[in-house]
């Protein structure tokens, strides 16, 4: 999925709770959390017509931040920056695997490409989540969706 509809989607859960102003943003950022190893894109298109091209986005993304390993450091990280340590925690790792079943359910590439997702790293490579009937990124159920929690946060 975007990260656009991630961002909402967390901004989403981090208003289905009490929470101050840091909570709310710890479990919004946590929507968007997992794609920071996308940013390996730019490297990787910097370097696409050299030698020795940087293939951090083919190689990383959906890998070192799409797993249960990142989701514990970010629940931990965001326990360990907010008043409301427990329920924080909770909603981190909530707004962080809506951000994996979305990308589980819609987030094929245009080529009809899955990106399997390492759900157990670092602590194992047994077990990978996909899902067969995966939507296209441009699908219009991601279409809707996003609208959806774009309006919903605008209410």
């Amino acid at each position: 999925m975007s990260p656009v509809t991630h961002f909402f989607v967390g901004w989403a859960v981090a208003n289905s709770a009490e929470l101050d102003r840091r909570e709310r943003a710890a479990v919004t950022i946590a929507g968007i959390a997992p794609d920071v190893d996308g940013l390996g894109i730019v490297a990787e298109l910097l370097t696409k017509d050299s030698e020795a091209p940087m293939l951090w986005w083919s190689q990383y993304h959906h890998v070192l931040g799409h797993n249960l390993g990142m989701c514990l450091f970010c629940s931990a990280m965001a326990a360990g920056l907010t008043r409301q340590r427990w329920k924080t925690g909770l909603l981190v790792a909530l707004s962080f695997h809506l951000h994996l079943l979305g990308d589980v359910i819609g987030a094929r590439g245009p080529d009809g490409d899955q990106w399997p997702i390492p759900y157990l790293l670092p602590f194992s490579d047994a077990w990978s989540l996909a899902w067969e009937h995966q939507w296209a990124l441009n699908a219009w159920p991601n279409v809707v969706l996003t609208s959806v929690v774009i309006g919903l946060s605008l209410y």
